[in-house]
């Protein structure tokens, strides 16, 4: 991560950290994208916090092996934002089979100490 990089970036890059952690199970990357207070909503409305979701991926739950960012974008108020990314993402979750969907993920974040974090995600389709 650059010290040059703009607030844009630096969200997107936190978004792209966020997709290398669950790809690669990787808890120090999610945690460094994550906010402690994080909440994920699933499409099918269940809710997991930070720990919770983290953990999932740990132990196989959620099984995500590839993301293609499609679109991302991001509107900046201050020390919060939202954003909204569009990936093609290959994932197994649940028991379920692997498929490929066309994840929109609606983020809600957060600047402190000069980076951002990953407040809420919602997640649906495009």
């Amino acid at each position: 991560m650059s010290a040059e990089m703009n607030d844009t970036e630096l969200i997107y890059h936190a978004y792209h950290t966020m997709y290398r952690g669950m790809i690669s199970k990787d808890r120090v990357a999610l945690e460094s994208a994550l906010a402690p207070e994080f909440v994920l909503v699933h499409m099918t409305g269940m809710r997991q916090n930070r720990e919770t979701y983290i953990s999932s991926i740990e132990n196989g739950t959620l099984n995500y092996y590839s993301e293609e960012t499609v679109n991302i974008y991001a509107d900046i108020s201050g020390s919060t934002a939202s954003a909204v990314g569009q990936s093609i993402v290959s994932a197994a979750v649940f028991g379920g089979g692997r498929h490929t969907w066309h994840l929109e993920q609606r983020l809600k974040l957060i600047k402190r100490r000069g980076r951002w974090y990953i407040i809420k995600s919602e997640a649906g389709v495009f």
